[in-house]
């Protein structure tokens, strides 16, 4: 099975190099890997282009946000499977594609995901906090739970049948598409492995107020999917990951 990946940088000079290389040490002949750039102005198209050779495609031209550069890498991937690698994200091993795509070619599958590391922005060698997803079922989901977008896999037919990100949506709209989906009753498949890195501190941890406006976002996907917002959801939701930082 061919598998699509989706890197979206901005002034990323610092930290993709370690992206792409995580994408090329896979192991395995059925990538095709993308890289959506929005007009960086440093250095991460020189180190883009150091690469050019083996990435399949690269456009850098300006956009509407994070969530608009994603829309247009997944209207370009082939791939049977789809998956989205920020850049400032790392693969964690060399053989996290080739087992997702196992899992694919061994279950009747819509979807597949695993656990994320949060690691310490300047020392990638430290892990911060530990994200075990865990078997999705609705409780957890009522209470603030999220398969892990970095992690998270699906079959590219889900996109053409149920939509992709919505631009309305500035700091949730990976949320809001993973509710979407789920909401469909799509046949979901756990990894219990690691399968990415995040670095600490992304685009909606930059502040408490922006913190404030992905919470208010969290809370309008519910409404937009046609769902009641569960009872003292964002309470249950910040609870839930405290557990992290001790695992």
């Amino acid at each position: 099975m061919k598998i699509s990946i989706i890197t979206v940088s901005f002034n990323s000079a610092k930290t993709i190099d370690q992206t792409i290389q995580s994408v090329f040490a896979q192991k395995g002949d059925s990538l095709e890997y993308i890289i959506i750039d929005g007009g960086s102005k440093d250095e991460t198209l020189d180190i883009i282009n150091k690469y050019k050779d083996k990435i399949t495609k690269i456009i850098s031209e300006s956009d509407k946000g994070i969530y608009d550069a994603m829309n247009k890498g997944i209207k370009m991937a082939t791939g049977e499977i789809v998956g989205i690698l920020n850049s400032d994200d790392f693969y964690c091993n060399d053989e996290v594609l080739k087992n997702v795509i196992k899992v694919f070619e061994n279950n009747k599958i819509d979807a597949c995901y695993g656990n994320i590391e949060y690691v310490e922005r300047n020392n990638t060698k430290k892990c911060i906090r530990y994200w075990r997803a865990g078997e999705y079922n609705n409780k957890i989901l009522r209470s603030g739970w999220i398969v892990p977008h970095p992690a998270f896999f699906v079959r590219r037919e889900l996109y053409e049948k149920y939509g992709m990100f919505k631009l309305n949506f500035r700091i949730a709209a990976d949320y809001e598409l993973i509710l979407r989906f789920l909401n469909k009753n799509i046949k979901l498949h756990y990894l219990d492995q690691t399968l990415a890195c995040m670095r600490e501190g992304g685009f909606s941890a930059n502040s408490f107020k922006q913190r404030l406006a992905g919470w208010k976002e969290l809370k309008l996907a519910w409404s937009e999917n046609g769902l009641s917002v569960p009872p003292f959801f964002i309470i249950r939701r910040v609870l839930s990951k405290i557990k992290q930082y001790f695992i």
